[in-house]
């Protein structure tokens, strides 16, 4: 049975679902991106209409790594990397539905979850977004949008990431080894053909 601030969570087709745990404004941070990645990443698996805003945001939950309990669907979880950089970016291969993003290894814990595969109830109890990040990769006038800063961002997710580290919590994680700190699932690259067929090469 789920605590009343946990956050259900459910791919499109409803193979893997589960819970954010402790879900709230204060134990983390409601954002919103408008970077060309998380946009392209979207548009990749072509769940625009569901996940995107009119300004080509894609509305997050940054919380502590621990915090996510897989209950079903464990098995059809799949990894992408859009870039060669760090971010890790998780789905459900039953029906392409873009879930997570996290670091590359949990050396670096925490957990970012895509807001749109929530319930409406529970993004209610978050609140408003903490701000939106990146919006000079926004589409359509974001004028009107309260900007928020990677730094200001970062340093609100520092305290937890420390909390993860000391407490052995970034060990508990559903998606990575507990040994190793890898993740559960080998990661791919969009492959050229990929890229191109975003407009990215």
């Amino acid at each position: 049975m789920s605590a009343p601030a946990d956050m259900k969570f459910a791919c499109a087709c409803g193979s893997v679902s589960g819970v954010i745990e402790q879900a709230t404004a204060a134990e983390g941070d409601y954002v919103v991106c408008h970077c060309a990645d998380c946009r392209d990443l979207v548009r990749h698996f072509r769940q625009e209409e569901r996940v995107l805003d009119p300004n080509g945001g894609t509305a997050l939950y940054q919380s502590r790594c621990a915090r996510l309990r897989i209950h079903s669907g464990k098995d059809l979880l799949a990894g992408l990397h859009m870039t060669e950089g760090p971010t890790l970016r998780w789905y459900a291969k039953c029906c392409s539905t873009p879930l997570f993003n996290t670091y590359k290894n949990a050396r670096i814990p925490y957990v970012t979850t895509v807001l749109a595969n929530c319930d409406v109830t529970s993004q209610e109890k978050l609140g408003g977004p903490l701000g939106h990040l990146f919006l000079d990769q926004g589409t359509g006038d974001t004028s009107e949008l309260k900007p928020l800063s990677m730094n200001r961002l970062m340093l609100r997710f520092m305290p937890r990431m420390l909390k993860d580290i000391v407490s052995g919590d970034r060990r508990r994680s559903e998606l990575f080894d507990a040994e190793t700190l890898d993740p559960i699932v080998v990661p791919h690259r969009l492959t050229d053909a990929e890229q191109r067929a975003l407009g990215r090469l």
